[in-house]
């Protein structure tokens, strides 16, 4: 995100009669409790989360991280005037890799590893067995029918299911068909011209599998385009109708299906190869066998993976330039969140991972610290970015007054003042004070932004993340 400093803010417009004693009133309580009013703010400067990062995290730093200086005293609320535009810099949450951010210092000639050094400031690359498997839940509690059932075709080599003794030629197809009444399950494999092949109760729990390394598995009932998958598919019946099913493959080749989705396959290599370890990580960091039957969703709740038909070549090679490798913190592999766009600068993770009130209760984590991202004649790396800098349409308080009031979080009535000094060393928003002829209320930078984002009009600008102010940041 990109580095603040102290600034003038105009409001638009002026109160109206009553509202402006009400304000009057307010900001005369706050200078007898030894705070300034003003109508100028104290400014200092991401698929997707309000809560800790999932990982256990590092020990604190033991030292002052290098950053951007930390905001300077509050002075009070910033009272709003008639009309009201929101302007913010960059997209996500700001925590880790900025992937813009890596574009343009791999287009300013840094490699992976120097990229990297910057993002997860003193973790280390460390190797991991390449032959380390991962489980991804692709399909999860699918709805089964009998004149729909679960269809899975097997591509390219011969294949064989657990427990069946049988090998089923390229292109047969496996259905399971439920039967609601008994919540028995029929198993029914025929060839590519129609023959039966199998048919006979189906296990509650199988795996569909390659004679030879080169299958590929067709989940043909995946609502998604993005169907064909290497390794294995475990099929679990999880009620008389409900099924899921999860792809057992290997690390290396699960990325090959991540990178690409996650990051441009025609930007630099080093960008790439920068995110294809991000990656590895943080799917490594996120294995856990003896807890559940997967380790991954397959979406934006963690990365976004669609197999096989997602796969470029140029992001395969960065995939196999850094096979194996691992960020490493200690003895542990770091969570290597990243997100699309810093806006000039990342973010401290106890600063975005908070309290819906915005209360710091995740730990500070040793490589999360936030950090500048600018170029030594001040310009931001991800200043090509779409969302580098944006602005939302303009509102009347009215309007804002009714949308943040349909939420009991930020209710206050009638708006009145933003208090928005509480922000990171980015100047991303920790917590925003709404207030009201009703009161006041505090929530995290991020209830704020998901509350202005669900009540404006779906066709208008949203706020792309909690760096934002009511004027533009430098």
């Amino acid at each position: 995100m990109s580095k603040h400093e102290r600034r003038r803010i105009e409001t638009t417009g002026a109160p109206r009669a009553t509202v402006g004693l009400l304000a009057a009133l307010l900001l005369a309580s706050a200078v007898g409790a030894g705070v300034a009013p003003r109508a100028v703010l104290a400014e200092t400067p991401s698929a997707s989360h309000t809560a800790e990062p999932g990982a256990t995290p590092s020990p604190s730093p033991s030292a002052t991280p290098t950053s951007v200086p930390p905001p300077g005293p509050a002075i009070g609320p910033t009272v709003l005037g008639d009309s009201v535009a929101f302007y913010g810099r960059g997209y996500g949450h700001g925590v880790g890799m900025s992937q813009y951010g890596a574009r343009g210092r791999a287009l300013a000639g840094e490699d992976a590893t120097t990229i990297l050094a910057h993002y997860y400031q003193g973790a280390v690359l460390a190797p991991i067995d390449p032959a380390t498997r991962i489980r991804v839940l692709v399909l999860s509690r699918w709805a089964a029918s009998e004149p729909k059932p679960l269809v899975i075709f097997g591509r390219v080599s011969p294949w064989s299911v657990d427990g069946v003794a049988t090998t089923f030629p390229v292109d047969a197809r496996l259905r399971l068909v439920p039967n609601p009444l008994t919540g028995a399950w029929r198993l029914v494999i025929d060839a590519a011209d129609g023959s039966v092949l199998f048919d006979g109760p189906a296990p509650l729990d199988f795996t569909v599998r390659g004679v030879t390394e080169d299958v590929r598995l067709q989940l043909w009932s995946k609502p998604t385009r993005y169907d064909r998958y290497r390794g294995t598919l475990r099929v679990i019946v999880q009620s008389a109708t409900r099924v899921s099913v999860v792809n057992d493959v290997s690390l290396e080749g699960y990325l090959p299906g991540v990178v690409p989705v996650e990051m441009p396959s025609t930007w630099p290599a080093a960008a790439l190869q920068a995110q294809a370890i991000a990656a590895r990580s943080y799917a490594a960091r996120r294995l856990r066998p003896a807890v559940s039957y997967f380790d991954v969703p397959d979406n934006s709740t963690s990365q976004i993976y669609r197999g096989i038909l997602a796969e470029k070549p140029a992001t395969s090679a960065a995939v196999a330039a850094t096979a194996g490798t691992v960020l490493l913190s200690g003895a542990t592999i770091a969570n290597a969140l990243f997100h699309s766009t810093g806006g000039g600068g990342t973010e401290s993770n106890e600063n975005v991972f908070t309290s819906t009130t915005g209360k710091r209760i995740a730990r500070p984590v040793a490589y999360l610290r936030g950090a500048s991202d600018r170029a030594p004649d001040g310009t931001p790396f991800d200043a090509r970015a779409p969302h580098a800098t944006w602005v939302t349409r303009t509102y009347t308080r009215a309007q804002l007054s009714a949308w943040f009031a349909a939420d009991p979080r930020t209710n206050v009535g009638d708006l009145i003042a933003l208090d928005l000094h509480d922000r990171g060393s980015s100047g991303r928003l920790v917590s925003v004070t709404l207030i009201g002829v009703a009161g006041r209320r505090t929530v995290s930078g991020e209830i704020f932004r998901a509350v202005f984002n669900a009540r404006r009009p779906s066709v208008d600008p949203s706020l792309k993340s909690t760096l934002l102010d009511t004027a533009p940041i430098p």
